[in-house]
C-alpha cells in the first residue's frame, strides 16, 4: 500500500485526490500540505480524508519514512524546489505541468531522480484520453502516409478575474502564459505523435487580460527535418474552447475529435468530388480496433504512476519527457521575445534555458492590477472539451 503526500490543494489537487481515490486498495494520502491549512482542511473534510494530516510545509514530511510519494499541484514556481528535496528524501515524485519553471530546473530534477533511484513522473493527462491515445496509433499505423502538416488548436476560455489570484499572470510565480500553462498539453501531445521539430518561430500578445504580465495568446509554426509543419494556437480568450488536433498525411486526414479524410485526385491534380472510401474505412477499423482505455485523464497517469513503482517499470511521462514539452515552449518564448527562428535543441548556456533567464527578458503586457490571495470557489478545474466524440 503506497502512501501519497498532497503538496498544494488548490484547484488541480482535486483532480489527484479522485485519482487516487480510485485506487484505495493500491494507495492511501496520508498527508495534505499547503501554506493555506484551511484549504488542506478543506479538501480533508470534503473527501472524507480521515487518515491524512495537514502540514504547512513540504519540510514537515521529507523525513517521514512512512510516505512513498509526494505529488507536487502547486504553482509552477516551486515545483522543481519541492520535487528535488523530495527525490533527494527517497521519495517517489508525481508532479503537476508545467515541469518547473525553466530547463534548468528539469536537469536537476531529471538529476535528483536519477542518482536517488526513484522515479519522476510529470503531469501530461491528455495522452491518457481515447481521443489522443487512439489518434497516435492510427498515426503509427502509417495509413495516413508520410505527415505534410498538423493543426493544433490550443483554444481555451479565462474570464477576467482568472489572472486576479495572487500568483497568476507574472513571470516570475507562473513562469509564463497560456502557452505554458494550458497549451503544454497540446504540445507534449504533438511532440508525442509527431516527434521533435527543428525550428521554431512565433509570436505572443495579450489581447484580452490587462491584469497580467504574461501573454494570454499566442501563433507558432514547428518545422520538422522531414519537411513537415505544425501551426500551434494557444489561447485563453476563445469562446467554446473548441480543440483539436488535425493531422494532414499525404493519402489522408485524420483528427481528434476523430475524423477522417482521404481525398482522390483528377489527371490534372485537383480532388474529385468522390473520396477514397477503402482508405477511409480502414483508417475507421484501425481506429474502432483500438481498445478504449480503462481510465483516463490524471486517474489514468495515477494509474500508470503506481503500476510504474509497483513493476519497477518506467512511466509513460518521465522527466526526460516532461522537458521536451517545456523546451518547445520555451523555443516560443524565445522566438517571440527575440523576434528570430530558433533553433532546437537549445543550449544550456542559452539564457532560455537557465532559471531566471526568461523572467529577465519576458514582456510585461500589462501589471497586474488585482491580487486575491484565495478564491472562494476552489471546485476541481476543468480539463477542456472532450475531444472522444465520434469513438
Amino acid at each position: 500500500m503506497l502512501k501519497i503526500a498532497i503538496i498544494g490543494t488548490g484547484n488541480i489537487s482535486h483532480n489527484h485526490i479522485q485519482g487516487y481515490l480510485e485506487f484505495a486498495d493500491r494507495c492511501q494520502i496520508v498527508a495534505l500540505v499547503d501554506i493555506y491549512p484551511e484549504k488542506a482542511e478543506e479538501k480533508k473534510r470534503h473527501y472524507g480524508l480521515t487518515h491524512a494530516k495537514v502540514y504547512a510545509s513540504h519540510h514537515d514530511i521529507l523525513h517521514d519514512a512512512y510516505i512513498d510519494i509526494v505529488d507536487v499541484c502547486t504553482p509552477p514556481y516551486v515545483h522543481a524546489e519541492i520535487s528535488i528535496n523530495a527525490l533527494n528524501a527517497g521519495k517517489h515524485v508525481l508532479c503537476e505541468k508545467p515541469m518547473a519553471a525553466s530547463l534548468q530546473e528539469c536537469d536537476a530534477m531529471i538529476s535528483a531522480a536519477k542518482e536517488s533511484g526513484k522515479t519522476l513522473s510529470i503531469i501530461a493527462q491528455n495522452r491518457f484520453t481515447d481521443a489522443f491515445w487512439r489518434l497516435k496509433k492510427v498515426l503509427d499505423s502509417g495509413e495516413t502516409g508520410k505527415v505534410c502538416h498538423a493543426q493544433v488548436d490550443s483554444f481555451w476560455w479565462r474570464g477576467h478575474s482568472y489572472y486576479d489570484l495572487w500568483w497568476r499572470g507574472t513571470w516570475e510565480k507562473e513562469a509564463g502564459g497560456c502557452t505554458l500553462n494550458h497549451a503544454v498539453h497540446h504540445i507534449d501531445a504533438i511532440q508525442w505523435m509527431l516527434g521533435f521539430p527543428s525550428e521554431v518561430v512565433s509570436m505572443i500578445t495579450n489581447a484580452a487580460h490587462d491584469n497580467a504580465e504574461v501573454e494570454d495568446l499566442s501563433a507558432a509554426i514547428f518545422k520538422y527535418d522531414t519537411g513537415a509543419l505544425t501551426q500551434l494556437t494557444a489561447s485563453v480568450v476563445h469562446h467554446g474552447e473548441d480543440q483539436k488536433i488535425v493531422i494532414q498525411g499525404e493519402k489522408a486526414r485524420i483528427s481528434a475529435p476523430w475524423d477522417k479524410f482521404a481525398s482522390i485526385s483528377a489527371p490534372n491534380g485537383f480532388p474529385i468530388d468522390a473520396r477514397d472510401t477503402d482508405r477511409e474505412n480502414q483508417l475507421e477499423d484501425i481506429y474502432q480496433s483500438i481498445p478504449k482505455l480503462t481510465y483516463t485523464l490524471h486517474t489514468g497517469q495515477i494509474d500508470n504512476f503506481l503500476t510504474a513503482l509497483e513493476t519497477g517499470s518506467a512511466p509513460l511521462i518521465d522527466g526526460i519527457q516532461g522537458k521536451r514539452s517545456l523546451e518547445l515552449i520555451a523555443a516560443i518564448y524565445k522566438s517571440a521575445i527575440t523576434r528570430s527562428i530558433v533553433s532546437l535543441p537549445l543550449s544550456p548556456e542559452d539564457a532560455f534555458y537557465q532559471t531566471g533567464g526568461l523572467v529577465s527578458q519576458a514582456p510585461h503586457f500589462y501589471e497586474k492590477s488585482a491580487s486575491v490571495e484565495n478564491f472562494a470557489n476552489e471546485d476541481a478545474i476543468p480539463l477542456g472539451k472532450n475531444m472522444d466524440k465520434g469513438a
